[in-house]
């Protein structure tokens, strides 16, 4: 696609990582964010515009969102529906969000402004959170301005190496191709269990979104690290650390590696579990060729750490921001910020772009592009 086919309006927009995944077919017309970093992240990336409004949402009117946009992204903050979170839901905390954002769509619709379609990102744990009654309430409030919606659960891993599922919600004013409704491997038990819930007034607007799979990723975590001499390895003593944490059943999984006579990269997390009725802080390797869910730094987890292992060596360091970029999805030359908290933070709290990239290319831009039934009735 060449051109700006599609205009959007990008909230929550952190670094801009859907606006990347939507690629060049789409313009931007308005962005928000309130947190600081990730504005500047966003300005050194996109200084081309100046369509970025730093600040709440809560502070924004209609009146500063120009036009009528195509679609609404919003990857409103997820700490409340996170299984690593106080799960307060939609009623409470950073998740109330979402509402500040709502209450410009309804705006916007009053003014006859409404885009046409609202993508909404959050982790999995919307689906289930209170119950289920706070997504019904996230349905409820799309089918009060009248959109149709469905849900998709799209794990990052099937394109980039980092294991990083995600629900995306698409709504939209218009009745759908038939070429997009259907079966889709991204109709989960946890999805169709969601549309179960929803109360006979909510039932008859669901929409099983058809998406079909991408081809199988050819990168794996070893692929995106940086050289072994341009990073900072930890001391033996640091490493011994690391490995003492192990339970059983992982120190066999780091043994069987190092057995393998080759080089084998794997991702460390620490977390705490209970054991025989008392919390333990383990350490937990994985060797399937993928990195763990990538967190902010101040997120509930630890800082992701690489092993490598060389036969009898093993060595273990921190993840670095641009290694967390590429797992992302982000091009190298996406400008991160120099301290690597910073970079993990804005990473981390980020959409997968190439996950973007296939909702857009099979969903959204099919969607948007088909003749609306319902504007030739208006």
């Amino acid at each position: 696609m060449t051109g700006a086919s599609f205009n959007f309006y990008e909230f929550f927009c952190g670094g801009g990582m859907a606006r990347i995944g939507l690629g060049a077919g789409w313009r931007c017309a308005f962005a928000n964010d309130f947190d600081p970093v990730k504005a500047a992240v966003y300005r050194a990336n996109f200084p081309e515009d100046g369509h970025l409004a730093e600040g709440d949402v809560w502070t924004l009117s209609a009146a500063d969102l120009p036009g009528r946009a195509d679609l609404a992204w919003a990857s409103s903050p997820c700490q409340d529906f996170s299984l690593a979170g106080a799960r307060a839901g939609l009623g409470g905390g950073r998740s109330s969000a979402f509402f500040g954002f709502w209450r410009l769509v309804e705006a916007l619709a009053s003014e006859a402004r409404a885009p046409e379609v609202v993508v909404i990102e959050n982790v999995c744990g919307l689906l289930t959170s209170h119950g289920g009654a706070d997504f019904t309430a996230l349905c409820a409030a799309l089918g009060a301005q009248g959109y149709r919606f469905g849900a998709l659960e799209i794990d990052a891993s099937v394109f980039v190496p980092q294991s990083r599922p995600r629900i995306f919600v698409v709504a939209t004013r218009r009745d759908p191709p038939p070429a997009l409704v259907g079966d889709s491997p991204f109709q989960t038990r946890a999805v169709a269990a969601a549309a179960h819930r929803l109360p006979p007034a909510l039932a008859p607007l669901w929409i099983d979104w058809r998406l079909p799979a991408p081809p199988a990723r050819n990168a794996s975590l070893a692929s995106i690290l940086e050289d072994d001499g341009a990073v900072a390895w930890h001391a033996p003593e640091r490493t011994s650390k690391w490995l003492s944490l192990m339970a059983p059943p992982h120190r066999r999984r780091l043994d069987a590696a190092a057995s393998a006579g080759e080089r084998k990269v794997g991702g460390v997390f620490r977390r705490m579990r209970v054991e025989e009725g008392r919390r333990v802080q383990r350490a937990e390797v994985r060797f399937d060729g993928l990195a763990g869910c990538l967190r902010t730094p101040r997120g509930g987890s630890s800082r992701q750490v690489i092993v490598v292992v060389d036969g009898d060596r093993v060595r273990t360091r921190l993840l670095t921001g641009r290694e967390a970029a590429r797992l992302m999805g982000l091009p190298d030359h996406y400008r991160l910020p120099s301290a690597t908290t910073s970079a993990l933070h804005v990473a981390g709290d980020g959409v997968a772009a190439p996950v973007v990239r296939w909702l857009a290319a099979h969903l959204l831009e099919p969607l948007l592009a088909a003749p609306s039934q319902l504007a030739a009735a208006e």
